[in-house]
């Protein structure tokens, strides 16, 4: 079952002004841009800086809204960007910043207080330690687990994951990235993965889309995009990738 129908969006910006005798030229984001996803899988996103990866993520999760063309997402969605310090909330803690979902909805105080807590243990982040701190206190890994928790905490169906390990080193890396794939299985969760390292997506991805100006221009499973790529720009960035030794 596809729980991502993505179909034929667009979506352009315009162009500001440097002159007022000059026309406003829309840029082309994303351009006629189709794919779906099965429940419980993780479709990957890869291409150079520019080529709409993140539009397309903001598109997701209704932060921007296609030109035209159609999506849907079946469930509750979520997205977890590139840099979790500036996405987190420096006046509150961290269990302020997780719970704050849940204070909308009718839900006590110590029903709140205890999912909170799984949560936190459910990232590997000991609660106890954790929850009065605010965001400057924490590493870059462990605010990234602070942001995966936030989106967690809404019992999510669809999770957007916009270059989340890229400011990271190699080591916290490893640790989110594991993280993520156990959180996958353990509650059935379908991803977006989107990132320029090819290395990454080719470790958490079942399905690959490679970009180009907007516009994909390869798409097939994990194993024929690094096997047996097509397109030469998909063999271009293949060859790119640095040999570990």
């Amino acid at each position: 079952m596809n729980i991502i129908e993505i179909k034929n969006i667009n979506k352009c910006f315009r162009k500001r002004k440097t002159a007022w005798w000059l026309k406003k030229e829309p840029i082309k984001a994303v351009s006629d841009v189709s794919f779906s996803v099965e429940k419980g899988k993780t479709f990957g996103l890869v291409g150079e800086s520019t080529c709409g990866k993140s539009t397309i993520a903001k598109i997701l999760v209704g932060i921007l809204k296609p030109d035209s063309g159609s999506v849907s997402v079946k469930g509750e969605k979520d997205i977890v960007f590139q840099d979790p310090y500036s996405s987190l909330n420096p006046r509150m803690t961290s269990r302020e910043i997780v719970s704050e979902a849940l204070l909308v909805r009718k839900i006590g105080k110590s029903e709140i207080e205890t999912r909170v807590r799984q949560i936190f243990e459910m990232v590997n982040l000991n609660y106890a330690e954790c929850k009065d701190k605010y965001a400057y206190q924490f590493s870059g890994g462990e605010r990234q687990r602070i942001a995966i928790a936030r989106a967690l905490i809404r019992k999510l169906d669809v999770l957007v994951l916009d270059e989340p390990v890229s400011s990271l080193d190699v080591l916290v890396q490893a640790g989110i990235l594991n993280l993520l794939k156990d959180l996958q299985e353990n509650l059935n969760l379908t991803y977006v993965f989107i990132s320029h390292d090819l290395r990454v997506v080719e470790f958490m991805a079942d399905t690959v889309g490679v970009m180009r100006k907007g516009s994909f221009v390869e798409m097939a499973s994990k194993d024929e995009i690094y096997s047996s790529p097509k397109n030469q720009y998909t063999k271009t960035l293949l060859s790119a990738i640095p040999d570990i030794i």
